[in-house]
């Protein structure tokens, strides 16, 4: 008996060509904070501000390291130099003060015309205790004597040059004769019986200091002394001397 049943028949599998999508154009979107942008575009001027600002300030940074560098260098040169030369302030001693052409009479008419402060003669040592350094003393110095706030003597001191490790005394030279009144004169003569005279002698003086063949620039020296003399004489002594540099 023929065998009525029909086999299958084995096809090869059918291969499905690939088809390229048709040509268009595709809008992905996708959520804002997924979108990555450096910087975002809010903060893209912000960025562009700090970029240029931190090209200034680089350039600030090498200036001022430079500076200091600088000013480093320079404050220890002047301390090696310092502690190489060791400058000394100049030191001041009244010596004498000797008063002249002063009228001892008391007057008690104040209606009478002022009278001429006393002249004095001052002397005084300067001292210069530097190895090194000289002293210029130029001209528009001033030597003043004062009894309580009246000024009795207006004089100078002569321009000078004094060397390193000197001793010089100066003389200060009359420049004007001061007018007082007949109250000051009356309270002069009273103080002069008592034997205390309280008087104060300030001195200016320009100065300029000399190492080698450098000169600094002019520096004004100050120096105040309070005096007591016994007598508005040329004979007086000293019963205080206090020297002030100011």
């Amino acid at each position: 008996m023929v065998d009525d049943k029909v086999q299958p028949n084995p096809e090869k599998p059918v291969t499905v060509p690939h088809l390229s999508p048709p040509p268009g154009t595709y809008i992905i979107k996708l959520p804002r904070y997924q979108i990555f942008r450096v910087p975002t575009p809010e903060n893209a001027f912000h960025f562009e501000q700090l970029s240029r600002r931190n090209k200034k300030y680089s350039g600030c940074c090498l200036c001022s390291t430079v500076l200091s560098l600088f000013f480093l260098l320079l404050i220890s040169a002047s301390v090696i130099s310092y502690f190489v030369i060791l400058p000394m302030s100049p030191n001041y001693t009244i010596n004498t003060v000797s008063i002249k052409s002063f009228n001892l009479t008391t007057v008690t008419s104040p209606s009478l015309p002022p009278h001429v402060s006393p002249e004095f003669d001052i002397t005084f040592t300067a001292v210069n205790p530097n190895n090194k350094i000289g002293i210029h003393y130029e001209k528009g110095s001033s030597v003043q004597v004062f009894y309580k706030n009246v000024n009795l003597f207006d004089g100078v001191l002569p321009p000078f040059f004094q060397p390193n490790k000197n001793v010089t005394v100066l003389e200060g030279n009359s420049a004007m004769a001061e007018m007082i009144t007949s109250s000051v004169h009356d309270e002069l003569v009273g103080a002069e019986k008592t034997g205390t005279v309280p008087l104060m002698v300030i001195v200016r003086a320009p100065v300029k200091f000399k190492l080698g063949s450098v000169k600094t620039w002019t520096m004004n020296v100050k120096v105040r002394c309070d005096v007591t003399v016994d007598k508005l004489t040329a004979k007086s002594k000293f019963s205080q001397r206090i020297v002030i540099m100011v």
